[in-house]
């Protein structure tokens, strides 16, 4: 069908021949641009430049469907020329989009065709130019024409919700036919043509709670007065479909989810018409009674609820409030509780909410009360003194037994407990009163001397007959007998480039006695450096002080160490005052202010900086401290030799071993210096290095042995071998374990001096390491490790 119509609108575009009704002949085609042009059949005529020549082709735009499934290409129009005779000499040229790729013509014929499939919404319509030229020389034997094929939509494309899914709101008790949300589809089918886009709505899910309008997608309430308390969310489906809903249309659909948002329509309720509660009477002021709470089914704003006490017993006795995150009222005390005079209230409490909305007054009132009722426990409370403080003057030659005072003390409890008295011998050491533990009488115990003592603060106990003690205390009067000090110890450090007007140290002073306003410390520097042109005081006014310097400059070289005294006054009466010394240690900083050595300077090598210098020394410093550490590590773990005269012999040294030895590495069981005497006749009666367990029965005699000093070295050491073979086979006494024997004798006759440094350790190290104290903190640690004692006393 689609072939056949276009067809039609082929044969209606093929190009009409106009013939001239004067001649009767012919004319060629007439250019775009108007300009005649002489058919080549007619024969020149002086009459041709007065006659017009018109279009020789006219057509319209072509149309073509689009997906066109079919299995040969499609077939979109014809064009021709009344140029071609149908003799085969004029070609027919298609040019423009979709020329040759999708659009053919057939050069003899003029029929075009679509040789793929087309999307009306990928591209609407093609702009092509067609020309006749001759098929020999191609020479254009028409204007070029351009023309249109337009694709035509068919319905391909279904709607869709771009917007989709969609979330809205709703207040609920909403009246029927409120609105609650547009919904819009789109469909890409071709709107001008046909009903291929025209899309109408329709709910599919909802009913009967919503309705939908059909051609604008606006969705509205179709029940009166939902609640949300009951049910607070729906899912809505929405569908659209195209050709207005008719048979065969494509549709598409989305979900709308309503929410019924809260109104203020449920008033707050008490779950009891009545609450009881119980405390103790010693319930301390502004602790919390009791906490009641009404509901109220709304949420936010709509739930908030305001408490108030209506009516109630003891009046301004209790208060409540509304605890903002769990809504509840709470009670507050207000007023000491007191079982004796009180010991039950009763309260009114009423709850209203607090945003109440004027469409809903009909479902009011929006407020409820309640009853409580607040019964107080009976505490045992403790013996109360008619007066706190009791001061009492007495003479210092007052007689034994003279009274001085009285207190009195109750039982404020219903019972009103008997009262005894007692004095807290803690504070009367030396029993100088008694109290008379029924009547409460404070008199006289010892002769008193006011020298000596002049205040006595006593403490009274009275205790009721069922043991609940109580404390009627005496209130010991402080007196300002103790001067202010230093609140620690300060370490003040100034950075050599210090400017002047810089705060180096804040002070405060802390002081044992207890004025009853309070401390007040004044500060100042003390009278002989007020003057001194380094340094200044400040009294901050607030207890403390700070310490500003006067100039800049400071200089370690030039004085390491300035020690302020600061003279702290208290405000007693009298005042005392005392002074205190602060030590400010110069240092230098780096750029920071971070003290990097402080105290005096040791030495400075020419051309480093002193942070250099830092540098190098430690770089220095610790291979001689580690040398150090082994040097008097090695002294402590040196043993006495194993001989007791003077000289020294030469024999092998026997180290037992309870195990498999130590191997080579284990010399301390050794004498090293044994092999550097072996000149001298020794006793063989005597063993050094071991002791044996039996006594030794064979003796050597003193002939036997040779005299070394008379061998030569060769001879010395072949000798001394096999001796001590021969000693080690034959002493019975000699131990079976495996014995290492070293021999480190270089000859008797070598000049060399050992090279060992092991005998240094019997020479102590004059080295005074008292320096290391000035080079700041950073070498506090090994100051205090060298400085002041002796090496060894590091490992003691």
């Amino acid at each position: 069908m689609g072939r056949r119509c276009s067809g039609i609108r082929s044969a209606l575009a093929l190009v009409a021949l106009l013939f001239v009704s004067q001649s009767g002949s012919c004319w060629g085609l007439n250019s775009r641009s108007g300009d005649p042009e002489k058919s080549p059949q007619s024969d020149p005529d002086p009459w041709e430049v007065q006659q017009r020549h018109k279009r020789s082709w006219v057509w319209n735009q072509f149309f073509v469907l689009e997906e066109y499934t079919g299995n040969e290409p499609l077939y979109v129009g014809k064009l021709h020329s009344d140029v071609d005779k149908g003799d085969g000499k004029v070609k027919y040229v298609l040019t423009g989009e979709g020329a040759t790729t999708i659009f053919t013509i057939d050069e003899n014929t003029g029929d075009i065709h679509a040789t793929k499939r087309l999307d009306r919404e990928a591209q609407a319509y093609y702009t092509l130019q067609a020309q006749a030229v001759d098929r020999i020389t191609n020479l254009p034997v028409e204007p070029k024409s351009e023309f249109v094929v337009k694709v035509q939509d068919i319905n391909d494309n279904e709607p869709k919700f771009v917007d989709g899914p969609y979330l809205a709101g709703v207040p609920e008790m909403s009246p029927l036919g409120t609105m609650v949300v547009q919904v819009e589809a789109t469909d890409a089918d071709d709107p001008t043509y046909g009903n291929s886009a025209r899309v109408v709505y329709s709910i599919v899910h909802g009913q009967p709670y919503f309705s939908v309008e059909p051609k604008t997608g606006i969705i509205r309430t179709a029940l009166a007065n939902m609640d949300r308390e009951s049910r607070d969310q729906y899912v809505l489906v929405i569908q659209a479909k195209d050709m207005v809903g008719q048979m065969g249309g494509l549709s598409g659909t989305t979900t709308v989810t309503v929410t019924l948002t809260d109104v203020n329509d449920n008033p707050p309720r008490f779950t009891h018409d009545s609450y009881q509660y119980t405390v103790l009477e010693s319930l301390p002021l502004q602790s919390v009674v009791a906490r009641i709470k009404a509901a109220d089914i709304d949420i936010g704003s709509n739930a908030e609820i305001d408490y108030r006490i209506m009516d109630g017993d003891g009046p301004g006795m209790f208060n409540i409030t509304t605890d903002e995150d769990t809504q509840e009222g709470v009670i507050f005390l207000q007023k000491t509780l007191d079982f004796e005079t009180i010991n039950s209230f009763a309260l009114k409490i009423e709850a209203t909410n607090r945003n109440i909305d004027s469409n809903f007054l009909s479902l009011g009132p929006f407020s409820d009360t309640t009853s409580v009722k607040v019964t107080v426990e009976d505490v045992n409370e403790p013996p109360i003194f008619s007066s706190p403080l009791s001061q009492m003057v007495v003479s210092e030659d007052a007689k034994m037994g003279t009274s001085i005072g009285r207190v009195s003390a109750h039982d404020p409890d219903s019972l009103n407990s008997a009262i005894r008295y007692s004095i807290d011998r803690n504070t009367d050491l030396e029993r100088f009163f008694n109290v008379d533990a029924l009547s409460g009488v404070i008199s006289t115990a010892k002769p008193l001397d006011r020298e000596a003592n002049s205040v006595h603060n006593l403490t009274i106990f009275a205790i009721e007959n069922r043991n609940h003690a109580s404390f009627a205390v005496v209130k010991v009067l402080d007196v300002n007998d103790n001067a202010p000090l230093f609140a620690m110890d300060y370490e003040t450090l100034l950075c050599e480039n210090a400017m002047a007007g810089q705060m180096i140290q804040t002070i405060s002073a802390v002081d044992k006695d207890e004025p009853p306003n309070g401390h007040r410390f004044y500060y100042a520097l003390a009278e002989p450096v007020a003057t001194n042109l380094n340094f200044t005081l400040r009294d901050n006014k607030d207890n403390t002080a700070s310490i500003l310097t006067k100039r800049g400059g400071f200089r370690r070289r030039e004085q390491p160490v300035y020690r302020l005294p600061v003279l702290i006054v208290d405000s007693g009466s009298p005042a005392l005052s005392s002074t205190n010394t602060l030590s400010v240690r110069v240092c230098e900083c780096d750029s920071d202010g971070v003290a990097l050595s402080c105290g005096a300077v040791a030495y400075t090598a020419t051309g480093l900086s002193t942070g250099k210098y830092c540098q190098l020394l430690v770089v220095l410093a610790v291979p001689s401290i580690m040398m150090v550490l082994l040097i008097v590590t090695m002294r402590r773990r040196k043993k006495e030799p194993l001989i007791l005269e003077e000289e020294r012999d030469v024999r092998e040294n026997i180290v037992r071993y309870d195990d498999e030895g130590g191997g080579e590495e284990d010399t301390e069981a050794f004498d090293m210096v044994t092999l550097r005497n072996l000149n001298v006749i020794r006793d063989p009666n005597v063993r050094r290095d071991v002791t044996p367990d039996t006594p030794t029965f064979f003796h050597y005699p003193s002939a036997s042995r040779p005299a070394y000093k008379n061998l030569p070295d060769n001879v010395v050491f072949r000798e001394f071998i096999w001796e001590r073979l021969k000693d080690a086979d034959v002493d019975p006494s000699a131990p079976p374990y495996d014995s290492l024997q070293t021999y480190a004798f270089e000859g008797s006759g070598s000049v060399a001096e050992s090279l060992s440094s092991l005998e240094s350790l019997s020479t102590d190290s004059d080295q005074n390491y008292d320096y290391l104290s000035n080079w700041g903190p950073r070498f506090k640690k090994l100051a205090d490790l060298y400085g002041n004692s002796e090496g060894a006393s590091v490992f003691s």
